[in-house]
């Protein structure tokens, strides 16, 4: 049974594209794990207000989707999606901080 499956299955992968994988989509978690301190940085210094960032919510779902797909090294729609929700989780998060200490 294992010798079988040895002539099937073939490798169409290489180390090198596995590592400029991994690489490329921390990079692109690490970005989108800076906008909240980024939301929470302006928000203290009443650059922004909450409100401000509740009220271009539909701008920011729609340029998520976009920044998700060029960021994205696959072509795979779950990555895309993955990445973009967590953008969209990390913008809302950031503004209920800022909800929170009321500005």
């Amino acid at each position: 049974f294992i010798s079988y499956s040895q002539d099937v299955i073939e490798s169409n992968f290489s180390i090198d594209q596995y590592f400029e994988f991994i690489l490329s989509t921390g990079f692109a978690t690490g970005l989108a794990f800076q906008v909240p301190v980024l939301q929470i940085l302006l928000g203290i210094f009443n650059i922004l207000k909450s409100d401000q960032l509740f009220s271009v919510w539909r701008y920011v779902v729609v340029a998520s989707a976009v920044v998700g797909a060029v960021l994205t090294p696959s072509t795979d729609p779950v990555t895309q999606l993955l990445l973009s929700g967590a953008l969209c989780g990390l913008y809302f998060g950031g503004a209920g901080v800022l909800f929170a200490l009321g500005k």
